[in-house]
């Protein structure tokens, strides 16, 4: 017998969204109809549990990483939910800004020593360097998120929120995991892109491509992560794991691509479980102080923006080049960036610098993006129906220039770029009457950043309605 209600299967069916009609729908039970989804009501609770929920949302890695869990957290939040969220403590004040209780990890020094450390962002170092810090805090995640659970807490955890299932798996508390981009489901169908010379050549067959990628995550990843991973499962009475990436990580529970159907379709070696919702888009947009200085500089005219996100990059080297291209197609330019830009290159007047400023308060005056591929930029971008230039670093970004690329709404060139290419570019997407029309198509297909929100929080909320989580 189903543990679901007839309200509960509603709500735990695939999602899809409907433009025209601005909503989502779900597949009823019998996978023939598709029918609108009420997003202004909470689907009913068991009362046995309590009318509300106490969300504790584990969200590990950058902004890119963190922001869309804020945004289903205010979302969580406004239908009545507590929040409790763990992430840096670099993140600290939008958390608390949001109302959230907050479990900082670690501290903001140990944040930034890690996103300054170069082997972060070299294709080859990037793994092994995020697992140090990852499993080297798994100890201090794990003692947080316990002792914040209570009777009511349901979980939301984003890739490497391995504590948050660690507690599922130990103490029964629901969990759903959070993939913000589909570079991070393990699939040998979907062929993922990764940096030039470590992809599978496409005519290789997929029965050789899953065996050549088990021999790589036994191999290479398992060995990378067991030794400290099952040195801690032992200490918590569990039994060892293997294939951490491709069976162990995802929860068994709910598995949300945060990311539509036509950015990456569900694939049949994905969890079952896998529900798409479209791109939670959150950049703190509301949260920062008035600038005048920036709302003059694009009033002028749309300019090209620049940044490489938290990348750790040659600033020097990266922003000459910028400011060059920017000179060979006559454009002016705004450089975002945290690292130190040469006061020359901004003199005449044409580049504006700045060290943050939310995506979506810009991109609506931008004429391109060059950007180096972090999932929630590009998302962005393409929410705005600008075109991009993406030059990817490491982690998801060449996947994600990829699909970019494949939807026609930009182009990526591989760092480091140079002036010459950057301009070249730049001239293609903005003279190209097919990437306008992309972008402006993928605009409108683009779910709104609420739609997407309150599709993840109907999920997290359905899952709650089927636990029997108790503290002991």
């Amino acid at each position: 017998m189903s543990p679901f209600s007839a309200t509960d299967a509603a709500y735990l069916q695939p999602l899809k969204y409907a433009p025209q009609a601005e909503s989502f729908l779900w597949m009823d039970s019998t996978g023939d109809a598709w029918s609108p989804v009420d997003q202004t009501c909470h689907p009913p609770h068991d009362h046995s549990r309590g009318s509300l929920m106490h969300v504790i949302i584990t969200a590990i890695g950058s902004a890119g990483d963190v922001h869309p869990f804020v945004g289903i957290g205010r979302t969580l939040a406004a239908r009545g939910h507590r929040i409790t969220f763990c992430a840096s403590a670099v993140f600290a004040p939008v958390i608390e800004r949001c109302g959230f209780k907050f479990l900082p990890l670690g501290t903001r020094e140990e944040y930034q020593a890690v996103m300054a450390d170069p082997a972060l962002w070299h294709p080859r170092t990037s793994l092994p360097t995020l697992w140090k810090t990852v499993g080297g805090t798994l100890r201090e995640q794990y003692r947080l998120l316990e002792q914040a659970c209570d009777d009511d807490t349901v979980m939301l955890g984003s890739l490497w929120a391995f504590s948050a299932r660690l507690l599922q798996e130990k103490h029964g508390i629901p969990l759903v995991t959070g993939q913000v981009t589909p570079f991070a489901i393990w699939s040998p169908l979907a062929r993922p892109t990764h940096p030039p010379g470590a992809n599978l050549p496409a005519f290789v067959p997929y029965p050789l491509r899953r065996l050549l990628l088990g021999v790589i995550e036994h191999a290479f990843l398992d060995r990378l992560m067991k030794p400290e991973l099952n040195g801690f499962r032992r200490e918590l009475g569990l039994p060892p794991v293997k294939r951490i990436i491709s069976q162990w990580i995802s929860s068994p529970d709910r598995v949300l691509g945060l990311f539509p159907d036509w950015f990456a379709r569900i694939q049949q070696d994905w969890p079952a479980q896998t529900v798409l919702t479209g791109f939670p888009l959150f950049d703190e947009s509301g949260f920062e102080e008035p600038d005048a200085e920036l709302e003059d500089f694009l009033s002028v005219a749309p300019p090209v923006v620049f940044t490489p996100g938290s990348t750790t990059v040659n600033a020097e080297q990266y922003f000459a080049a910028a400011a060059q291209a920017l000179k060979l197609i006559d454009r002016r330019g705004v450089f975002l960036t945290s690292q130190p830009v040469d006061p020359a290159l901004s003199s005449d007047g044409r580049i504006l610098v700045r060290r943050y400023v939310p995506m979506s308060r810009i991109l609506p005056h931008t004429s391109a993006l060059v950007h180096h591929g972090g999932v929630g930029t590009t998302a962005l971008a393409i929410a705005a129906g600008v075109p991009q230039i993406i030059t990817p670093f490491a982690h998801d970004h060449f996947d994600n220039a990829a699909r970019m690329q494949s939807l026609g709404c930009g182009l990526r060139i591989f760092s480091p770029a140079s002036a010459e290419s950057l301009a070249t570019a730049l001239d293609k997407v903005l003279n190209s009457h097919d990437v306008r029309a992309s972008c402006d198509r993928y605009s409108k297909l683009m779910p709104s950043g609420e739609s997407a929100r309150e599709a993840a929080a109907l999920q997290v909320e359905a899952l709650a309605r089927t636990a029997t989580y108790r503290v002991a």
